[in-house]
């Protein structure tokens, strides 16, 4: 059983345990204390030098970035998956969506609203209409399309759905992109093990948001 560090309401921590559940993966999870700073002990930093969570630990191998996580566990564990699928055309289209995920829209929604949480920095006009322009990027990504990268669930929906469901956090109308609703609603019903893998994460993440913006 790999052993997964993690914190609950982090996003990326919450795509692997997606993609754990949807491939019935049993993880063993263990937390981490970021308040407390286990992330920067001696014994973490020898899994994990840049000490971020998530970080899997599975027969000998160390590894982290969730996205990087989240295809190691299909490639592994159940290769020929639907949800990394094995022809190149069609692997190469969910790539695109995790590095667009982890590049420009988890990033630029990172850049807009963490500073404000963790910084107490107001909103900045700019940031927010670089996130806006993300998701309007996603939402033509979508046009005629199910799921993000096609019209199969795949772990590109996984990990976007990690992303995107923790702007409820914040201020930013992600719902007024008619794709972008339409798929999160799709992927929030379709998603084997949602609720449990996801929504309790999102849970702790806005309680996290309300009493760090209430300092």
């Amino acid at each position: 059983m790999p052993d997964l560090y993690y914190v609950p309401g982090s996003a990326p921590c919450r795509a692997v345990l997606l993609t754990a559940r949807a491939l019935n993966i049993n993880l063993n999870l263990k937390l981490v204390d970021l308040h407390h700073g286990e992330h920067l002990k001696p014994e973490y930093l020898k899994l994990n030098p840049q000490h971020t969570v998530p970080t899997l630990v599975d027969d000998g191998l160390s590894i982290w970035e969730s996205r990087a996580i989240i295809t190691y566990l299909v490639n592994k564990y159940a290769k020929g998956n639907s949800l990394y699928p094995e022809d190149p055309k069609a692997r190469a289209v969910v790539d695109q969506r995790l590095y667009f995920d982890i590049g420009t829209l988890y990033q630029k929604f990172s850049e807009y609203f963490y500073p404000q949480v963790f910084g107490g920095a107001p909103a900045d006009k700019e940031k927010l209409t670089a996130v806006e322009n993300a998701l309007k990027l996603f939402d033509t990504f979508l046009e005629g399309h199910k799921y993000a990268a096609g019209n199969n669930l795949t772990v590109a929906d996984l990990s976007l759905i990690a992303s995107v469901s923790s702007f409820e956090a914040s201020d930013i109308n992600f719902l007024k992109y008619p794709n972008v609703k339409r798929w999160y609603e799709t992927v929030k019903s379709t998603a084997p093990g949602y609720e449990e893998a996801n929504g309790k994460g999102l849970i702790a993440f806005k309680e996290l948001v309300n009493n760090m913006l209430k300092k």
